[in-house]
């Protein structure tokens, strides 16, 4: 079956058979679909679209296009769980909620990917622990999730390795966006994951890649049937992104705040909400709990006495990372060698945030890919990131801190990150007003 025929048809807007994507899959995946082929299909994809059975078929097709994980000979005494999030500035969700669950009795083994346009990859993020085995083989993938509970790892050699060429293509060719190519692409990682349940966070605003709510509407709604029809139980939550979550985007910065928030350091609210509200429904989900009340007790708890940090902590040591990384982050955790502060033009309160061009920001610094053959600066990025409605002042609080390579680099970053805010006037009545952070569960739950 010729590739530039599917291409072809695709271009015309025609739907595709089960053959020509079961096609398409096997050529990404052993290498006889070339990376121009790729990148045509993928962008005829993004233009035509697919209707529900083309995109449930690439979704099938992909996850079965490597091995599929079976955990049920590997001893484990609870459900295999995991979450994913469609991307956004600062998301460091994952580093946190993976080991809360191993500590609420769930197992996950979590398939993640790197940097896509202007959003922060958590593989990224963890590659900046020196050691840490982001790429393991299957044998110490299984054995990371048994001992500590959790893996957090990158689709290896013949796990869904057609959705790994495929991802690193969208990421550079613009089709990052397509609401088909990245439900194909989360959950054929996450079918062949061998899971019990799965929770999705689908990002809308500013600094998601589908801005629109009702764009990220139906991304959350595609996901939600595609897996539960593919026999993957699955919740999916609408979370804001309309300002960075957290106060830092950077991969290096980023885990520091990750271990800051599973040590009980001050974490920033909106991370910890947003964890919180994920976290809960996957220890439902995996029947850990009975309600997400309930949950959120075993949360709490679980990150008061520490027995989270642990789970992070085994994870780090058993895929290669420091045995020591909770307790001394700083001492493994590379710092950029010049930090600037971003100071606003007038004293004031944040109205808005370009979150998108704070995501772009990061990867000018160095922190993102502009070529799939880029190499990562895991040390730069922003900290201190202001959100909406605080004061800020140039004597004061800054808009953030500029984490660079070199001062140069520094100076071309505080400008557009000075450029991604509005600051309104100091004193009015009443600052600007966050929408929901959560805005809507996918399925609802019946009255």
């Amino acid at each position: 079956m010729l590739i530039q025929e599917i291409i072809r048809r695709k271009r015309d807007g025609k739907p595709l058979e089960q053959a020509e994507i079961d096609a398409f899959a096997t050529g990404l995946a052993d290498g006889t679909v070339t990376d121009a082929q790729a990148s045509a299909l993928a962008m005829a994809i993004f233009f035509r679209g697919m209707a529900p059975a083309e995109r449930a078929a690439l979704t099938l097709a992909m996850a079965h296009s490597g091995d599929i994980m079976d955990w049920s000979n590997a001893g484990l005494d609870g459900p295999v769980l995991d979450k994913h999030s469609t991307g956004g500035v600062g998301d460091k969700v994952s580093l946190i909620l993976a080991p809360i669950v191993a500590a609420c009795g769930g197992y996950v083994p979590m398939i993640s990917g790197r940097g896509l346009g202007h959003t922060g990859g958590t593989l990224d993020k963890l590659d900046a622990i020196p050691g840490y085995r982001s790429l393991p083989d299957n044998d110490t993938f299984a054995r990371a999730v048994k001992n500590a509970g959790c893996a957090i790892i990158g689709a290896t050699g013949n796990l869904a390795p057609a959705d790994k060429r495929l991802y690193a293509i969208r990421d550079t060719t613009g089709t990052v966006e397509s609401l088909d190519l990245i439900t194909a692409s989360i959950l054929s990682k996450k079918l062949a994951s061998g899971l019990d349940g799965l929770v999705m966070d689908v990002k809308f605003g500013n600094g998601a890649f589908m801005a629109a709510f009702e764009d990220a509407e139906q991304l959350a709604e595609s996901i939600v049937d595609v897996a539960n029809d593919a026999g993957l139980p699955t919740v999916a939550l609408m979370t804001d992104m309309n300002e960075a979550l957290g106060r830092t985007a950077g991969n290096a910065l980023e885990t520091a705040e990750a271990i800051a928030a599973l040590r009980g350091d001050n974490p920033d609210p909106r991370l910890m909400a947003v964890t919180r509200a994920l976290a809960a429904e996957l220890i439902v989900l995996g029947q850990l709990a009975p309600d997400t009340e309930t949950a959120g007790r075993m949360i709490d708890a679980v990150l008061a006495d520490g027995r989270a940090a642990d789970h992070f902590g085994r994870m780090v040591a058993t895929l290669g990372g420091p045995a020591d990384l909770i307790d001394r982050p700083a001492d493994h955790l590379t710092a950029a060698p010049v930090a600037v502060p971003v100071a606003p033009a007038d004293t004031g309160i944040v109205a808005t945030v370009d979150t998108r061009a704070l995501g772009l920001a990061v990867v000018a610094l160095g922190g993102g890919r502009r070529r799939p053959e880029d190499t990562v600066d895991h040390r730069v990025g922003l900290s201190e990131i202001a959100g909406i409605g605080e004061s800020v002042a140039p004597d004061g609080a800054p808009l953030a801190v500029v984490h660079a390579a070199d001062e140069t680099a520094a100076a071309e970053a505080a400008r557009a990150v000075a450029a991604a805010f509005t600051v309104g006037a100091k004193g009015r009545e009443s600052a600007p007003q966050r929408g929901p952070l959560v805005a809507r569960r996918l399925p609802r739950l019946l009255a």
